[in-house]
């Protein structure tokens, strides 16, 4: 009894004091924010015809769609093509300032408002892989996504060794505050935050925006799971700067970094069950066609044209009946199993490696590149931590090499650190 106690004790502990995945999250941010920015930059010229008022899918179709299903999307607040244009830039910008860690928490915000209005606004235009887009830019919200790899982790970074190098000074009340050699006259620091002028002036602006949009009945007839999300974000910012500016510790500010860890890491688990899902439904939906079960069932899509952008490699996969038999088959297995192997890492590496082969094959021979890193992007919150730490090691060399090649004078950039620590309650983050 006791040591199950210990155990769940233990499990408390690991939940509540700390932001776990930090690798893990910030891969699967950087996914899919460029998955989402690479098809806006492609479809700029057709953007009108996808989303906007070109669309055959028109204005007055959609407004009877979202009557209907009470979907959120904000290109249903106006009907003109500049509404349209300003939309699209802030759902690419979004994506760009997330891929980099900028703000991470007010960017994923923006990020799934620019997801959702879009494909919102004409549901018919996607390959599969919007809608595992759909999911991720909500729960991408409630992680701390920017623990590393990110500007945001790069900033913290500094503020750390500003302080341990004692370059700042302290105000009447007792708060760090850095020198303006470091960022600026007014920049303060306290373990886990620190805080400047951009941030409050950015939840401001966008506070306004807020409560213009909800005082205007824009949010009217909508499904009020996103205006929930948006005002419960936007008070939560203002209570942990409020908290986080009056001191270093205490016990309302533990509570808060308690409550963003259980978000954090719940939200981290729906993304791996989401996942786990996917694969899960797929396989046994595919068990139960007959295609499947006779081991044809590739051979059709490589005959399509819609899916057939290189004939010659696709009758090339297809020429051995074997082959399409081998692949036919693995497929179903790996999906079906691989929801029961993620308790065995070395089994669930190998079926892991062999889904992101996949779905990079189908990106090439299918023609759907975006599918496939959108699925790619999803199955990366299961990677090893050590794998991660390796690969980004390996990209801050090449660049400091790309760096002394170009006969550059840098200061070391934001390389996270070897054994970074998970954001724990209390603790520097």
């Amino acid at each position: 009894m006791n040591r199950f106690a210990l155990a769940v004790s233990s499990a408390i502990a690991r939940i509540t004091g700390a932001a776990l995945g930090p690798y893990q999250t910030a891969v699967v941010r950087i996914g899919f924010s460029a998955t989402w920015l690479l098809f806006l930059l492609r479809e700029i010229p057709h953007r009108e015809e996808l989303y906007g008022p070109g669309s055959p899918w028109s204005w007055d179709l959609a407004q009877q769609l979202i009557s209907s299903n009470s979907a959120f999307t904000a290109l249903m607040w106006s009907d003109t093509r500049g509404w349209f244009e300003v939309v699209y830039v802030l759902a690419a910008l979004s994506s760009l300032l997330l891929l980099l860690g900028w703000r991470t928490r007010t960017m994923s915000v923006l990020f799934m408002i620019g997801v959702l209005s879009l494909q919102n606004r004409s549901v018919f235009m996607g390959d599969g892989g919007d809608n595992v887009l759909h999911l991720m830019s909500v729960y991408l919200v409630f992680t701390r996504c920017g623990q590393v790899w990110s500007l945001d982790a790069r900033r913290a970074r500094l503020a750390r060794e500003a302080r341990a190098r004692g370059q700042y000074v302290s105000d009447q009340h007792g708060r760090d505050q850095y020198g303006p050699d470091v960022y600026g006259p007014e920049q303060y620091v306290s373990d886990q935050y620190v805080s400047d002028r951009v941030g409050p002036a950015l939840w401001g602006l966008l506070g306004f925006a807020l409560v213009a949009v909800t005082a205007g009945g824009r949010f009217d007839g909508v499904d009020p799971t996103v205006p929930v999300i948006l005002w419960v974000v936007w008070l939560a910012s203002a209570l942990s700067w409020a908290v986080r500016r009056r001191g270093k510790s205490g016990e309302p500010r533990i509570l808060l970094d308690v409550i963003a860890n259980i978000v954090h890491n719940g939200a981290l688990f729906v993304i791996m069950a989401e996942a786990c899902l996917i694969y899960a439904t797929a396989g046994w939906y595919k068990i139960q066609g007959t295609r499947w079960q006779d081991g044809t069932a590739v051979y059709y899509p490589l005959h399509l044209d819609y899916f057939t952008p290189w004939p010659g490699l696709a009758d090339l996969l297809s020429s051995s009946g074997t082959m399409v038999m081998l692949v036919t088959y693995g497929t179903v297995i790996v999906q079906v199993a691989f929801p029961f192997t993620l308790f065995n890492r070395r089994v669930k590496n190998v079926l892991l490696a062999a889904m992101m082969t996949e779905h990079a094959v189908i990106a090439v021979v299918l023609g759907l590149p975006f599918f496939s890193l959108a699925m790619i992007a999803a199955d990366a919150v299961f990677l090893p931590t050590s794998l991660l730490r390796r690969v980004g090691g390996w990209a801050a060399r090449g660049r400091e090499r790309l760096f002394a090649r170009d006969g550059r004078v840098t200061l070391p950039g934001p390389r996270a650190p070897e054994n970074p620590e998970p954001t724990r309650a209390g603790s520097t983050a």
